[in-house]
């Protein structure tokens, strides 16, 4: 007897919608709390160590809590360690985006900010050497790529918006890469122009 295959994203929803929604996150709003952040490691770094759980603009206390992190870090690591960093933040933001989102039983929690956190530090990385001014005007474009989503950052955005498993995971993490290289973008070509 053959059985009808069913579609990889299928098998992955039917996954999703088996899983209960952990009794620590409001059922209400579907807002995670702070118990749901201690169930899991995941959870702990998906939502960026406590600031994703802000009621207000999570997105920005996030990368806040990147500059600030930023600040800390990049005085102890060369500058290859902090490549390091952000690509095994990227990865391991990668697994726990998509165990949150899981979790909570949502495509793209708003509380998840490990996206803006990796991004963030990709510009600052990719920026340095910089003072403060530099980089509250790299803040400050990275917050408005990612908060408006112009232009290509739209288009990252809705590329895999709405998909779950590994590749809706993804799709929480690309939009914010998309936002980094646009503020790149305009920082460098500010350095040229100026320059």
């Amino acid at each position: 007897m053959n059985l009808p295959a069913l579609p990889p994203d299928r098998i992955e929803a039917d996954i999703l919608d088996a899983v209960p929604r952990p009794a620590s996150a409001d059922s209400r709003s579907g807002r995670p709390t702070a118990q749901f952040m201690r169930q899991h490691a995941a959870h702990w770094i998906a939502l960026g160590f406590g600031s994703g759980l802000s009621p207000v603009a999570p997105g920005t206390v996030g990368t806040l809590w990147a500059w600030l992190a930023w600040a800390l870090l990049a005085q102890w690591l060369s500058p290859v360690a902090q490549g390091v960093l952000i690509a095994g933040t990227v990865l391991v933001g990668w697994w726990a985006s998509f165990v949150t989102a899981r979790h909570l039983r949502q495509a793209d929690p708003s509380n998840v900010v490990i996206d803006e956190i990796a991004a963030f530090w990709l510009v600052l990385w990719l920026i340095a050497p910089s003072g403060f001014w530099g980089q509250l005007v790299a803040f400050g474009l990275f917050r408005y790529f990612d908060a408006a989503k112009p232009g290509p950052v739209g288009w990252a955005d809705r590329l895999l918006h709405g998909a779950r498993g590994w590749r809706g995971a993804w799709g929480i993490l690309w939009d914010d890469l998309v936002a980094a290289f646009c503020t790149l973008l305009v920082i460098a070509l500010w350095r040229w122009f100026a320059g």
